[in-house]
């Protein structure tokens, strides 16, 4: 691990990603990115276990997908910026996301913000 990261991983909430959690999550990482071309979208929406198995995702990893489980998919190493293209494509914002993520509604959510009313 990069030694300005030691001790970063015991820190509740916080995911390091680095190269381990890279090489572990390669796969999953490129299906994500494979989100931003249109052809990738449009055949993951017609049959997304296709397209997984295309990908080789692994058990764990189309569990993770099939239930949009958010926090799971960064806690396995799915980096963030990736999964909010995923995010797009299940037709969530990045606010319905931080607030499943935080295991709460998005109106729970939206009244911590400080401006709870603006969407």
């Amino acid at each position: 691990m990069n030694p300005q990261l030691q001790g970063l991983e015991g820190l509740e909430g916080t995911y390091v990603f680095d190269i381990r959690v890279s090489n572990k999550a390669l796969n999953l990482n490129r299906f994500f990115w494979n989100m931003i071309r249109a052809e990738w979208r449009e055949r993951y929406l017609a049959d997304p276990e296709g397209v997984m198995q295309e990908a080789r995702l692994n058990d764990t990893e189309k569990e993770l997908v099939r239930q949009q489980d958010w926090l799971g998919l960064v806690q396995y190493g799915a980096n963030f910026f990736v999964v909010e293209k995923f995010a797009r494509v299940a037709r969530k914002t990045n606010l319905e996301v931080y607030a499943l993520m935080r295991g709460e509604t998005f109106e729970e959510f939206m009244q911590t913000r400080r401006v709870p009313e603006s969407r």
